[in-house]
């Protein structure tokens, strides 16, 4: 089952169990997907691309979390969170920090990085491998961190 069909089964399911907030977060994904697909002129999304467009919906989350807790509005922040929680059951199981670690080791290894001036296309070349299983910011930090 595709992830695209796997949200289209969670939507019916929030409906049957009129679960509002749930709803909401799902009907937001998918306009986000259905956006994606008219631009790119295709009836369906690769599941690379539909987690591509899942932590873009996360990360826009997390910013509201944030700005929220900056302006004193925690019942906001507290709705945004549960969103967040609902997207994140269509991301794939994440890297652990160590198998991380050895992903980007064996990047730099392949690439031949030798300093910081690389760290682009290490990160990029870390990204592809990782499918989605990991947050840039973190790849970014132990690249970061793992070069010279």
């Amino acid at each position: 089952m595709s992830l695209q069909e796997k949200l289209g089964q969670e939507i019916k399911s929030a409906m049957l169990a009129r679960d509002a907030d749930r709803l909401g977060a799902l009907r937001m994904l998918k306009s986000a997907v259905g956006y994606a697909q008219i631009e790119k002129k295709v009836e369906t999304l690769p599941d690379a691309e539909f987690v591509t467009i899942v932590q873009k919906e996360i990360k826009k989350r997390r910013d509201s979390v944030e700005q929220f807790e900056k302006g004193g509005r925690p019942e906001l922040a507290a709705k945004e969170k549960q969103e967040i929680t609902v997207l994140e059951s269509f991301l794939p199981q994440p890297l652990s920090p160590e198998d991380l670690e050895k992903l980007v080791k064996e990047t730099i290894a392949e690439t031949g990085a030798t300093s910081k001036k690389d760290m682009g296309s290490v990160i990029k070349a870390v990204q592809a491998k990782a499918a989605g299983r990991a947050e840039g910011k973190s790849i970014s930090q132990l690249v970061g961190k793992l070069l010279p």
